[in-house]
């Protein structure tokens, strides 16, 4: 929840409390990341079919649609195993108890972002129209900017220098 006076995230189930963030991206985390990417493909759609001249078509290819979505989603699942087999908590706000810095995390320190990324620019390859392309800039740029800053903020709470090291060898993204 968002306090005004502190200027900072406080989350009741675990205590944490999150370094200074703006009310903008306070707002912004509550959601959950899949809903947001499933809210700005709805809208790509309905610009896409409801408002043509709108929608000018760009590149379009099933083939490679269907190949970035589906290497998106293996990468997605991979991440979501790793957390599954650890135990750790999938929602940004939760606590984190462990570090994991072993299979496709050696990659990139967000697979699940990436992945959800990669599902986008698949939708957007597929459709090829400019509002699915549209919706992929701007779902990467709120993860980059609001989530992943977030969390790498509250993994250095957790952490420390455990978190500052692995920063240091691995890419946010690629």
């Amino acid at each position: 929840m968002y306090n005004s006076k502190s200027k900072k995230i406080f989350v009741a189930d675990n205590g944490f409390t999150a370094p200074e963030a703006t009310p903008m991206n306070t707002k912004l985390v509550e959601y959950r990341p899949p809903r947001i990417a499933a809210a700005l493909l709805g809208v790509a759609a309905a610009i896409h079919w409801l408002a043509p001249l709108l929608a000018p078509h760009l590149y379009s290819s099933i083939y490679l649609g269907g190949v970035l979505a589906s290497e998106g989603f293996a990468i997605m699942m991979w991440a979501w195993w790793q957390f599954q087999q650890r135990k750790v908590a999938i929602c940004p706000t939760q606590a984190t108890e462990h570090l994991i810095t072993d299979g496709v995390y050696r990659i990139s320190r967000n697979p699940m972002y990436l992945g959800m990324v990669l599902m986008l620019i698949g939708a957007a390859a597929y459709f090829g129209s400019l509002p699915f392309y549209v919706a992929a800039i701007v779902y990467l740029f709120i993860l980059d900017r609001v989530f992943c800053r977030y969390e790498e903020d509250k993994l250095v709470t957790a952490f420390g220098h455990e978190y500052d090291e692995y920063r240091s060898k691995v890419r946010r993204w690629l």
